[in-house]
């Protein structure tokens, strides 16, 4: 019996808002000895988070709406080891009336090797009223210019 595993394919944007570099850690690794695909989802709340503080923001104060992921998707391109540092590239897209997407391209840094692409969906919500809430104008003209 021959299986066939139907693959996810994610198309990153040629332009990217933002980009930071990020260390792996040793507690990144698993047992495998290369970079966790746990660790991965880490990576990128790092890395957004970063990109939110450089615009002014934070995940609990967006133009007074918070965030809240509503998915994820990750692609692996190839392995990352211990002592390796992370080129992480964020693009912000597709707005619908209560969140956006966010693209990760995470590269080697002095290789440039692909390690993975990532997309995160993120709907702008009220955590005391628990409660989406509409994309913050402002945000949006941030990213969609």
């Amino acid at each position: 019996m021959h299986l066939v595993m139907a693959r996810v394919k994610l198309e990153i944007p040629q332009t990217f808002h933002f980009a930071t570099e990020i260390p792996i850690r040793i507690s990144d690794i698993n047992y495998g000895g290369h970079l966790g695909n746990d660790a991965v989802l880490s990576l990128l709340h790092e890395a957004r988070i970063r990109m939110l503080m450089e615009y002014g923001w934070s995940e609990f104060n967006i133009e007074e709406a918070g965030i809240i992921m509503t998915d994820s998707v990750i692609v692996y391109k190839s392995e990352a080891f211990y002592g390796e540092s992370m080129r992480m590239q964020i693009a912000v897209k597709d707005f619908s009336t209560y969140g956006c997407d966010f693209y990760y391209l995470i590269r080697e840094r002095e290789t440039g090797r692909e390690v993975a692409r990532a997309k995160t969906g993120i709907a702008f919500f009220n955590y005391q009223e628990r409660k989406l809430l509409v994309a913050p104008e402002k945000f949006r003209q941030q990213f969609e210019k």
